[in-house]
């Protein structure tokens, strides 16, 4: 009833995102998706990334089966576009094949499939689908947010910033100076965030072929709730970030009167009374609180339970993540700090929902809700104060952020289930 509850609920939103969309003269999630069931996909490794949850149900058999029927699907998309001429510039070459396996499956669970074996295969070609849909929901999420806020509160954050020194400004040109290399390398980390998470998510969900159940508590259920989430936050506090607010070089917005001036990164912002100022109706209000920072973080903190070289791949896209939010010019340091504590509050209260609300997880739930809350305010009404004392404001929300991070380890420490003691041998009398 649970899964039924939520794949209605999804498609009901699907629905009513298509419906906005449309009323924009643009075409929502749902239309998007059809289309990649033809034509390039826009990206081909996000399809794949889903077919390989769906495939944590299958038998390696299976797997083997489906992998193929994908590559062989692609490659006769791409022997079609080739005769026909067909170009794929707004896409990639790949991933139709990945789609059409997930709907293949799909319909071999309804129809050749029976009791929990149905309800199963039924989840992993939910989860797959979900992996797809909150990309495509995102895009529509982002539009919405262009259209409807007319004003953006860039001014504000970037007061704000001042705090923390203008770090946006510092990442920005420290990633001018890595030259092209490095700049290549964040972007794909930066762009790749949910291919790491399924990467993260394949090694949580490895048993649910043998055990024929899905692990009560795992990484995708956190990445899909903080994409559903985020966007309200984006139309309460609608920024753009500092390339568009505040550059016109060639991650900025390309010129036009829309920029306050041309300076980012070389230049940090003027200390003046800020106020909302209106800008275009396409880029994106999706800075804060920065979602890339709270998916690379909940990646890093599922991915403290695997093996080593998964620990260290969590810790490596977390930084790379960071320094791309930054050096980009995508996110203030303001927006990162919010996006932590989002994170954390997101995972605290899933984790707290299986375990049926105790103590310790309302008490952290509600600490870092009311701490993002506090970070917003302050934000939005005391950015000024906060720039003219950055030897207070800046510690202060690093350790507000910190006191979250803490408290989270703390508590879910206490959620460890405790090892059993070792049992010792009684002592046997000796034979005389």
């Amino acid at each position: 009833m649970l899964w039924a509850t939520a794949g209605v609920a999804a498609l009901g939103f699907l629905i009513m995102l298509e419906i906005v969309a449309r009323r924009y003269g643009l075409p929502g999630p749902i239309t998007n998706q059809v289309r990649e069931l033809i034509f390039a996909p826009k990206s081909g490794p996000l399809l794949y990334a889903s077919m390989a949850l769906m495939m944590v149900v299958l038998t390696w058999r299976q797997r083997f089966i489906a992998a193929g029927a994908a590559i062989g699907i692609d490659v006769a998309f791409s022997l079609v576009r080739w005769a026909v001429d067909a170009r794929t510039t707004d896409g990639q070459p790949f991933g139709n094949g990945a789609l059409w396996v997930i709907l293949g499956y799909a319909v071999i669970a309804v129809t050749r499939r029976t009791g929990r074996e149905r309800v199963l295969l039924l989840k992993g070609v939910g989860l797959g689908l979900l992996l797809v849909a909150g990309r495509k929901t995102g895009d529509t999420w982002l539009l919405i947010t262009s259209k409807t806020r007319p004003a953006v509160l860039d001014q504000y954050v970037a007061t704000a910033d001042h705090a923390l020194g203008d770090p946006s400004w510092l990442a920005g040109r420290i990633v001018e100076a890595t030259g092209p290399i490095g700049a290549h390398v964040l972007d794909y980390v930066y762009v790749q965030l949910a291919v790491a998470a399924v990467v993260v998510a394949l090694y949580q969900l490895r048993n649910v072929a043998v055990e024929r159940r899905f692990p009560r508590h795992h990484l995708v259920r956190t990445f899909l709730v903080i994409g559903l989430l985020g966007p309200a936050i984006y139309m309460i506090f609608p920024v753009v970030g500092p390339v568009f607010a505040y550059g016109t070089g060639a991650f900025g917005t390309g010129g036009g009167h829309w920029p306050v001036a041309n300076l980012w990164p070389d230049t940090p912002p003027p200390l003046t009374a800020p106020h909302p100022m209106p800008f275009d109706e396409i880029t994106p209000r999706n800075c804060m609180p920065s979602l890339h920072t709270a998916w690379a973080t909940v990646i890093f903190v599922h991915s403290r339970k695997g093996p080593r070289i998964l620990q260290w791949a969590g810790a490596f896209w977390l930084i790379a993540t960071l320094s791309a939010t930054l050096g980009f010019g995508y996110h203030y340091g303001a927006d990162l700090i919010a996006g932590v504590v989002f994170a954390l509050t997101i995972e605290a209260a899933l984790r707290a929902h299986d375990r049926g609300w105790d103590r310790p997880g309302i008490q952290l739930v509600t600490y870092g809700a009311t701490v993002f809350a506090a970070l917003l305010v302050s934000y939005r009404y005391l950015p000024m104060e906060m720039a003219q004392h950055p030897w207070v404001a800046g510690p202060l929300l690093i350790l507000a952020m910190t006191s979250v991070v803490h408290r989270y380890v703390r508590t879910s420490k206490l959620w460890e289930p405790k090892a059993a003691p070792a049992q010792q041998p009684e002592p046997q009398p000796e034979l005389v």
